[in-house]
C-alpha cells in the first residue's frame, strides 16, 4: 500500500530520566512485545533501536541513549559530545519523571541539559498507578514549573493507562517523512532478555513451591561505566503476600537472589556488575493479557 508521502510521519524518540524512572517498562508497553533479535542498524542513527511502533500513517522509532544517566555526569560534569550527538539526532525526547517521587536534583539536571537541544521535549509522568489523584495533580504542577515542555503526559506502563495517548502525542511531534523501517521490524536486546531470565531463575530458586510462576522480571536499565555495568531491574509478583516471600526476612532472600544473579550476569557479560533489584506488585498480571505483553510474554 502506498503511503501518501505528504501525510506520513516518522522519526526517532528516546526516553531519558534517572534510573528507575520507568523508561524500559514504558518502552516495552509502547512496543507491546519484546522480541529478542537485534536488527541490522540503519545508517540514520548510531544507537540501538529498542522498538518500532508501526501505524498506517506513521512510524515511531524508540532508541537508546548510551551514557546518559551516569551518576558522575549528574554531578555536574558536562555531557560528552557523543551523548549530545545522540540526543541531537532524535526528534522527540520524553523526560520520564515517576509520579511516586518528588522531583529531585537529578531530574532538574537532566531537564536543564535537554532544554538546549532542538528536539521536541515531552514530560512523561510515569507510574501513575502508584499514586492517588491529588498526588498526581501536585506532581503535574511541579513538572509544569520544571521546564518548557511541548506536552505533559501522565501514564502507567503497568496498567496501560494513557500509553496510546503518549504514542499519539509523540507521533504528532514527528516530522513528515518516508517510512524508516520495514513493517515487520520490532527489536530488543537479547542480552537484556538473558539478564532478566537469570534474575528470574535466581528469584524462583527456593520459592518454587510457594510461587511457581508468578514472577516476571523486567530489566529497566543497563548503564555501562568504566569497568562496571550498573543494572536496574524489577521483579514483578501478583500480590503483596508474594512480595513478602520474595523479599524474605529483612530482605535476606532478595539479597541472596541479587548476589547469585549478579555473579551469573558477570559471567554472561564478562565484567563487574552492580545489580539494583526491586520487587513490585502488578495485580493478577498472569490473567491480564495487556500486562503479560508489557512484561514480555
Amino acid at each position: 500500500m502506498q503511503h501518501n508521502s505528504g501525510e506520513y510521519r516518522a522519526g526517532f524518540a528516546c526516553f531519558v530520566g534517572r534510573p528507575n524512572a520507568g523508561k524500559s517498562t514504558l518502552t516495552n508497553a509502547i512496543v507491546g512485545q519484546k522480541i529478542a533479535i537485534t536488527s541490522p542498524k540503519p545508517q540514520t542513527t548510531r544507537h540501538t533501536v529498542r522498538g518500532v511502533v508501526h501505524r498506517p500513517d506513521s512510524q515511531l522509532v524508540l532508541v537508546d541513549t548510551p551514557g546518559l544517566h551516569r551518576p558522575r555526569t549528574l554531578l555536574g560534569e558536562r555531557l560528552n559530545d557523543l551523548v549530545r550527538a545522540t540526543w541531537s539526532e532524535v526528534d522527540v525526547i520524553g523526560l520520564c519523571l515517576p509520579a511516586d517521587e518528588e522531583i529531585g536534583r537529578g531530574d532538574r539536571f537532566i531537564s536543564g541539559e535537554i532544554a538546549e537541544l532542538k528536539a521536541t521535549l515531552v514530560a512523561v509522568v510515569t507510574k501513575t498507578d502508584l499514586v492517588d489523584r491529588a498526588t498526581l495533580a501536585k506532581r503535574l504542577l511541579a513538572v509544569q514549573e520544571l521546564g518548557e515542555f511541548a506536552d505533559i503526559v501522565p501514564v502507567s506502563a503497568v496498567s496501560g493507562e494513557q500509553v496510546q495517548t503518549l504514542v499519539d502525542v509523540m507521533i504528532n511531534h514527528m516530522p513528515r517523512s518516508p517510512q524508516l523501517y520495514p513493517d515487520d521490524m520490532l527489536t530488543d536486546e537479547p542480552e537484556q532478555v538473558l539478564m532478566a531470565e537469570l534474575i528470574r531463575e535466581a528469584a524462583l530458586d527456593g520459592v518454587r513451591d510457594e510461587l511457581p510462576h508468578s514472577i516476571a522480571v523486567l530489566v529497566e536499565e543497563v548503564l555501562p561505566e568504566d569497568g562496571l555495568t550498573r543494572i536496574y531491574a524489577d521483579i514483578y509478583v501478583e500480590r503483596s503476600s508474594q512480595k513478602a516471600i520474595v523479599l524474605g526476612h529483612q530482605a535476606s532472600r532478595l539479597k541472596e537472589v541479587g548476589t547469585r544473579a549478579r555473579r551469573e550476569i558477570e559471567d554472561l557479560i564478562g565484567g563487574r556488575v552492580y545489580l539494583d533489584l526491586h520487587v513490585r506488585v502488578a495485580k493478577d498480571w498472569q490473567r491480564d493479557p495487556k500486562q503479560l505483553r508489557r512484561l514480555g510474554f
